[in-house]
């Protein structure tokens, strides 16, 4: 089958994709965008049942080998001590994400300048800074103005309550004389353009059934449709078409019947994150590009960078917030830049965490050897329920041409696509950043007086942020995208998701994705005469 031509074809419903296609309406332009996953009901999210904690763990698992839902695709990543974790749907990745939206600092895209190591970015925090403003008023961000890590910033709306057990942090960051900062939210603390205020049930991470997290679903989309873009889901894209003069003609998908359809375009823009987007491109290669299209380069797939996380937990005496609230609430920038004291370079930040849910502090508990079997399991438990908080660092990881995404050459998914294959390694660097992250982790948690502290490093099913596969950059030799993200090797083909991502920062990059796509969508307006010379 082949469908009527459209201006625009985006692929990729989440969050990138969805920021690009807000900004595009104004254009009038007839965009599509395909999906292979499907909307998502609130009415069907785990928190609307007593069998929440189950199904985050099944069926809204963040691991696609494990959720093995039919808008999935598999992962081969045993060659990773990170497995991947992501969400196909409209929405994407917000669907499950924690809501935390930390933007990038001015110093993460001058790293060779400052640090010698990596490349710097073609473009710069100034350049994004009015993209992060506007994608703070439409997803709408809770923050606290005046954090001295950042340059200044306007508040969308106040900051996500810190709890007791942000009080008690707090203060022992005081104690120490490091920083720390109420966290940028997307989540509303107060009504907020339709939405209602969060009532801190504590269920950020597998969809809120109450519309306070900011999942593009809910923010951009209803935006964009109103405006007449199409969304049309169950749509598995396999490859870009290109013609004789080397321009995207437009991509063959799988609809929800099987059914194999041509979408012919214009222009065609990728959002499919950091390993969906390479995926296309290599199963992409023909005659013309033998390796992938618009891999002149060498460069699609490789640069993989998933930001290694630490864990410190520890118990209190004092009972605390438990689950209920956001599940990050204060940030930590004390480590962030590069200090030559320490034997690596760059840093990380600090998310500090509430405790677990019922079911979840009894597994992991076991697994810590904090609760036993038989006599004295539940006055074990009693002392551990409520009574646990801590961190995640966040550590920058460096890009590193092994570290890489290819097609696996026999797993494939429903539609005979192949899979994509892991291969990744933890540097050096990385292992000294995550030991100096749990010791100075432990160190704050023995400051508030936590006992039992427990520690995890690297955590192994943590691979949320996909980055790298598709590096932006000035030289066609070195880079897949420009400064704007256009194909240097197919005129009408653009990249906006996380994929362009020259280094990854030590935050996550919900934030930046989608000011980067916000900015990518202003340059096609403005160059919209002469957009493929």
């Amino acid at each position: 089958m082949t469908n009527d031509p459209v201006d625009v074809l985006i692929i990729g419903a989440g969050a990138s994709g969805a920021a690009v296609a807000w900004s595009l309406a104004e254009t009038r332009m007839r965009i599509v965008c395909l999906e292979q996953g499907d909307w998502q009901q609130s009415s069907r999210y785990p928190s609307t049942g007593r069998d929440w904690e189950a199904r985050q763990a099944e069926d809204y698992a963040i691991h696609p080998n494990r959720r093995a839902m039919p808008a999935d695709y598999p992962v081969n990543d045993d060659d990773s001590p990170i497995k991947i974790a992501n969400f196909n749907g409209v929405g994407g990745g917000t669907i499950l994400y924690a809501g935390h939206f930390p933007r990038m600092h001015p110093s993460d895209f001058r790293v060779r300048s400052l640090d010698g190591v990596a490349d710097d970015w073609p473009i710069d925090y100034a350049t994004l800074e009015p993209y992060y403003a506007l994608n703070d008023r439409m997803m709408g961000i809770a923050a606290l103005e005046g954090d001295p890590a950042y340059p200044p910033k306007e508040a969308v709306m106040p900051p996500m309550p810190l709890g007791s057990t942000g009080e008690m942090l707090g203060r022992a960051m005081n104690e120490l004389g490091w920083h720390w900062w109420p966290s940028d939210s997307a989540i509303t603390s107060r009504d907020y353009e339709g939405r209602a205020a969060c009532i801190n049930l504590g269920h950020c991470g597998h969809g809120c059934a109450q519309g306070a997290k900011a999942s593009t679903d809910v923010t951009y989309w209803q935006e964009a449709m109103r405006a007449r873009v199409e969304v049309r889901t169950k749509c598995r894209v396999s490859r870009i078409e290109t013609n004789d003069d080397g321009m995207a003609t437009g991509a063959w998908y799988f609809d929800g019947d099987g059914r194999e359809v041509f979408q012919p375009a214009e222009i065609v823009i990728m959002a499919c994150n950091g390993i969906g987007t390479p995926r296309i491109l290599l199963n992409s290669a023909s005659e013309r590009f033998p390796n992938g299209l618009g891999n002149s380069s060498g460069q699609v797939g490789r640069n993989l960078m998933f930001h290694p996380y630490a864990l410190v937990r520890g118990r209190f005496d004092r009972p605390l917030d438990g689950y209920r609230g956001s599940r990050v609430f204060m940030w930590s920038m004390e480590f962030y830049e590069t200090d030559p004291a320490r034997d690596f370079l760059r840093g990380y930040c600090y998310q500090f965490t509430r405790g677990n849910a019922p079911a979840t502090t009894a597994l992991n508990g076991l697994g810590d050897g904090l609760l036993p079997w038989g006599e004295g399991h539940h006055a074990a438990f009693r002392r551990l329920f409520d009574h646990q908080a801590g961190m995640i660092a966040i550590c920058e990881d460096l890009p590193e041409e092994i570290n890489r995404v290819t097609l696996d050459p026999s797993l494939k998914d429903a539609n005979g696509i192949p899979a994509p294959k892991i291969t990744y390694r933890l540097s050096e660097n990385s292992q000294k950043m995550l030991d100096h992250s749990v010791a100075r982790g432990v160190d704050i948690l023995t400051r508030a007086g936590a006992k039992d502290i427990i520690t995890r490093s690297p955590l192994p099913y943590a691979g949320w942020h996909l980055m790298g596969t598709a590096r932006m950059g000035n030289d066609p030799r070195t880079s897949v995208v420009n400064a704007w993200g256009r194909s240097h090797d197919v005129k009408n083909l653009f990249i906006v998701d996380g994929s362009v991502f020259v280094t990854s920062g030590g935050v996550n990059p919900t934030s930046t994705i989608q000011a980067i796509a916000l900015h990518v969508a202003d340059q096609i307006k403005t160059r919209i005469h002469d957009l493929f010379d």
